[in-house]
């Protein structure tokens, strides 16, 4: 991939979170930018606003006359796309190089020192709270982003003089072996992706060759307790975190009054007195990890403390979008079942005396099935469970797959219902309250939470809910 002769990039699955960064990298550059995605949405009109020409059907005969050329344009697509694709299809036929995004972003920072942050979840908060602490302080950071930063409105940031670029390294498909990290955090590797990789043993494989990958010099940040067992090249340094142990940790929690300060341990002293801007617990344990990246990698302690009480968080991770004495609502991309867990716990913490409430629309058939028992678990810690219809994302229907295999493994006492996605502002209308209602997965349903806070607050449904 020539960066030089490159005019113009096209993207087959624009519409992805991670494409979207590499989009506003390419029209950064002043590269003509296009591509598919199978439905609009909110993030493709803001690409299209910000220069990127889009189209939502599968027809050759949109793609721009600027991208026909294989001597000049660089075709990225996302694994999600089937096979079958009609313009990947011809992309393919005419002899294009087809790179995946991975592959990209990798070639894009490889001269650069990735920071990196891996593991099953945790990784888009750890990852974004790493970009700010960099950018706020004097070392500062590029960063390609698994989320919509509320600091910075984007999921790119760009440095002209840091040697540092911060990455959301993603397991899928081993997507991150296509990076050469100078420093990596591994935050959990509880199996997932299972039509990928098969089996247990095969993920964590796939993050022991992870951890390979680390360049001499660098460092690896894994949690305590990882089954995990690092294999890494010589002069690579591996520490330990968690919230509670390790060289890094955090020590003299104080949690009272909507805050959370505590003191943050390493290896070689104590920043005391850091503060979360967005002050969850599960968050004390994500900052901890993005403090001991920041740190090796020159940001100060004033800084550090400074940066973390001004992180404001990121679009759907743990993100507020109601909050009042009848009703808090909140939305989360929670869609693994110690990802569930984590958040409901939290709220448990924050909100003692309310009725909790889970929405949880499952993603994907195969790891609806593969995970049943553990998201029936993990579920139960709520009050009252609200299933959706499973979202497919990349997913044929398989038979007997459905929600239900959820429903009917929730604990009793428990209570729960199946809902249609497009019926959920209308089932929490005229609630009492007091209760916090939490909105969790990585499909669409986040679409319809502006609807679902409208029924909780005033108690009434817009005619285009049904």
């Amino acid at each position: 991939m020539n960066m030089n002769i490159i005019e113009s990039v096209y993207f087959i699955g624009a519409g992805g979170i991670g494409m979207s960064a590499l989009i506003r990298y390419f029209l950064s550059k002043g590269k003509f930018v296009a591509g598919y995605d199978r439905t609009p949405s909110t993030l493709t009109s803001s690409l299209e606003t910000e220069g990127a020409h889009l189209h939502y059907t599968d027809d050759v005969s949109l793609i721009p006359s600027v991208c026909r050329s294989k001597d000049s344009t660089l075709v990225v697509y996302t694994p999600a796309v089937p096979s079958d694709h009609a313009e990947l299809s011809w992309f393919r036929d005419q002899g294009f190089t087809l790179y995946k995004r991975a592959q990209v972003l990798g070639l894009i920072t490889r001269d650069s020192k990735g920071l990196c942050v891996a593991g099953t979840h945790g990784k888009t908060t750890t990852s974004t709270m790493t970009a700010h602490l960099l950018c706020q302080s004097h070392v500062g950071c590029t960063a390609f982003l698994g989320g919509i930063s509320r600091n910075y409105g984007t999921n790119l940031l760009l440095s002209a003089d840091s040697p540092y670029t911060v990455i959301e390294a993603d397991e899928f498909d081993r997507s991150f072996h296509w990076l050469s990290p100078w420093m990596s955090v591994i935050t959990a590797t509880d199996p997932d992706h299972l039509d990928v990789y098969g089996t247990r043993e095969a993920y964590l494989e796939s993050f022991r060759h992870y951890t390979t990958l680390i360049r001499p010099g660098g460092a690896l940040i894994a949690h305590a307790g990882l089954e995990l067992r690092p294999d890494v090249r010589p002069g690579v340094t591996v520490y330990t975190y968690s919230r509670d142990e390790g060289h890094f940790h955090a020590a003299n929690i104080r949690v009272g009054e909507g805050s959370i300060v505590f003191d943050f341990v390493t290896p070689d002293g104590v920043v005391s007195d850091v503060s979360l801007g967005v002050p969850v617990d599960i968050n004390i344990e994500n900052a901890v990890a993005a403090m001991a990246l920041a740190r090796l990698n020159g940001v100060t302690d004033d800084e550090l403390r400074q940066g973390m009480g001004s992180f404001r968080g990121v679009e759907r991770r743990f993100d507020f979008r109601l909050r009042t004495p009848r009703h808090v609502l909140l939305t989360d991309y929670a869609h693994h079942p110690a990802e569930i867990a984590q958040c409901l716990r939290s709220l448990r913490l924050l909100y003692k005396d309310r009725k909790l409430t889970v929405v949880f629309q499952p993603h994907l058939y195969t790891r609806t099935r593969d995970f049943c028992d553990d998201f029936a678990r993990s579920l139960s810690l709520a009050d009252e469970v609200v299933l959706t219809d499973i979202y497919p994302a990349r997913e044929l229907p398989i038979p007997g797959v459905d929600s239900g295999l959820i429903f009917t493994r929730l604990a009793p006492g428990v209570e729960k219902c199946r809902c249609p996605k497009d019926r959920l502002p209308s089932f929490l209308a005229g609630r009492p309250g007091p209760d916090v209602v939490a909105v969790l997965g990585a499909g669409d349903v986040n679409e319809l939470v502006p609807s679902m806070v409208k029924a909780l607050e005033d108690g009434t449904v817009s005619t285009t809910d049904g």
